[in-house]
């Protein structure tokens, strides 16, 4: 028995992944997410330490600095705000290529899609919150809102670019 893909169902298998992957991770808890010894361990001597220092930033009512909160949670904090931006750019592109084929009007494919992958970014944050050692963030959720908007943007403007492209070959 062979099992044909097409390219669309690919996508969105890869957007149900992206759900696992995310909902694994916010099963976790802080203390099982951590990256802090890792990086206490691997970036010895601190680099860039003094530039750093220099930046500051309100999240959610909380100062993130150098200074409120360390070194290594400082860069803790960027590269798990990185991860909710990368992982919902990615949903958010898979859900779009996965169905933009599929509806006959291209914006309105992007718009649920948006809208998807906000409301899949709430039901993330209120799992974190049942979690237990985890704090849902409304600002996450238009982070993740944003990540997921500048993969469907990214997306569109390659298929533009792409037909633009081809048009002029032809």
């Amino acid at each position: 028995m062979k099992i044909k893909v097409q390219k669309q169902d690919a996508f969105i298998i890869l957007a149900f992944v992206m759900m696992l992957i995310l909902f694994i991770s916010s099963s976790m808890t802080y203390h099982q997410q951590t990256s802090v010894p890792f990086l206490e361990k691997y970036l010895t001597g601190k680099p860039f330490e003094t530039f750093l220092e220099r930046f500051s930033l309100d999240y959610s009512g909380s100062e993130i600095s150098i200074q409120a909160v360390g070194y290594y949670k400082f860069l803790e904090f960027f590269i798990r705000k990185g991860a909710h931006f990368g992982t919902y750019f990615l949903l958010g592109s898979f859900l779009y290529l996965g169905i933009k084929d599929r509806m006959n009007v291209k914006w309105l494919a992007a718009f649920l899609c948006v809208l998807a992958s906000l409301g899949y970014a709430a039901t993330d944050e209120f799992h974190q919150m049942i979690t237990g050692d985890r704090t849902p963030l409304f600002q996450d959720v238009m982070l993740d809102g944003t990540g997921a908007l500048c993969g469907i943007l990214l997306c569109i403007l390659c298929e533009l670019i792409y037909l633009r492209v081809k048009r002029k070959e032809n």
